[in-house]
């Protein structure tokens, strides 16, 4: 089977993972780009011979799915109107950073019948993976602790993506929490308190527990020094502890996730990273920004 897919966003995220993943699919006519900036879709397009188009709904008629590297809020309103148009989304996480913004992304793919699927890069990368389901079919865990320390916008970064306005705004909790809950839904079960502190800078502090009686803890930013930075998670339960493996990059893994869209499409059955589960870790997050806003208001 193979699938046409279009790209939405032109910024580093495509241009070194979306962009060369669709265009060596064996299974992917890589069908056009659209961005915001059209100089760069055109860019963007060019380098990986492919179209570059100027209105997105055309690309949407061309297409079986669509690809999207683009800020959340403006991922979950195109979302919408791809679904509506028949289109299946390979989406990026978060979903979006409003509940009924993501919500409605997961509606709008259930009533459209389209098949979805959202990156969060440990559910795709082998290593990792294989470890999260490995640890799922084993139980018996009663703690988790993670901590993803991202030095993004740390004195001295060079990262690319530290020009990003929506990181800049949201930080850690948006951008590196959802990889954290996506390790942690599929094995400790869903979340049912959430308990959110503020740190340094962008840091949070989240407890959290989970249907299976487990409890977790995940300290997330964007803003560690650089000697500081590590992204690690371990579990511990009855056969002792277990760490996290390490992966390499997200080229592969988002090869992955494609081969998951196709797959999903072809047998109408839901990936279990799809744009519910997307919305799920939406509203876990929503949740512990909404705390710790609420504690940083002054008692009148």
């Amino acid at each position: 089977m193979t699938m046409r897919i279009g790209l939405l966003g032109t910024g580093p995220w495509a241009a070194r993972t979306h962009a060369p993943a669709l265009a060596a699919h064996p299974d992917v006519e890589f069908a056009g780009v659209w961005g915001r900036r059209p100089e760069a879709a055109a860019e963007l397009a060019a380098g990986f011979g492919t179209t570059a188009y100027g209105d997105e709904e055309e690309l949407f008629e061309t297409c079986d799915a669509i690809a999207f590297a683009l800020p959340p809020d403006v991922q979950s309103t195109l979302a919408l109107r791809a679904a509506a148009m028949g289109c299946h989304l390979l989406l990026d996480k978060p979903v979006a950073t409003t509940v009924g913004a993501a919500r409605d992304v997961a509606d709008f793919a259930d009533v459209g019948g389209v098949a979805s699927v959202v990156f969060c890069t440990l559910r795709f990368a082998e290593p990792t993976a294989r470890w999260i389901d490995e640890q799922a079919a084993a139980g018996g865990w009663f703690l988790g602790e993670a901590h993803w320390l991202g030095s993004l916008f740390a004195p001295g970064s060079t990262s690319a993506y530290a020009a990003s306005p929506w990181r800049r705004e949201k930080g850690g909790l948006w951008d590196v929490g959802p990889h954290v809950l996506s390790a942690y839904l599929p094995i400790l079960g869903d979340v049912t308190d959430v308990t959110a502190v503020r740190g340094p800078a962008d840091t949070h502090h989240l407890v959290l527990r989970h249907t299976s009686g487990a409890s977790s803890t995940a300290t997330l930013t964007l803003s560690a020094p650089q000697e500081a930075s590590e992204a690690a998670l371990t579990l511990y339960g009855e056969r002792g502890r277990v760490a996290l493996p390490r992966w390499d990059g997200a080229l592969d893994a988002y090869t992955r996730a494609i081969d998951a869209l196709i797959e999903s499409a072809r047998t109408k059955a839901p990936h279990p990273c799809d744009a519910r589960f997307g919305a799920r870790l939406t509203e876990i997050l929503a949740q512990a920004e909404a705390q710790v806003t609420a504690a940083s208001v002054p008692d009148e």
